[in-house]
């Protein structure tokens, strides 16, 4: 599925599923997490990934 078609059906912008899709998101709707996941035809955990952000203590 092309980005431009997802974004359609999820409801944002194409700008915005870029952000989400390249990893510069600072946050994500649930709804919007859902929305993909319906369109995906898959599970939060196949498309997010936990990276301690830089300013995060070791």
């Amino acid at each position: 599925m092309r980005s431009n078609e997802l974004a359609k059906l999820v409801g944002i912008t194409e700008q915005n599923l870029s952000v989400l899709k390249n990893g510069r998101a600072k946050a994500v709707k649930l709804v919007t997490l859902e929305a993909i996941c319906k369109h995906l035809d898959c599970q939060p955990g196949d498309i997010l990934e936990y990276a301690p952000s830089e300013t995060e203590p070791q």
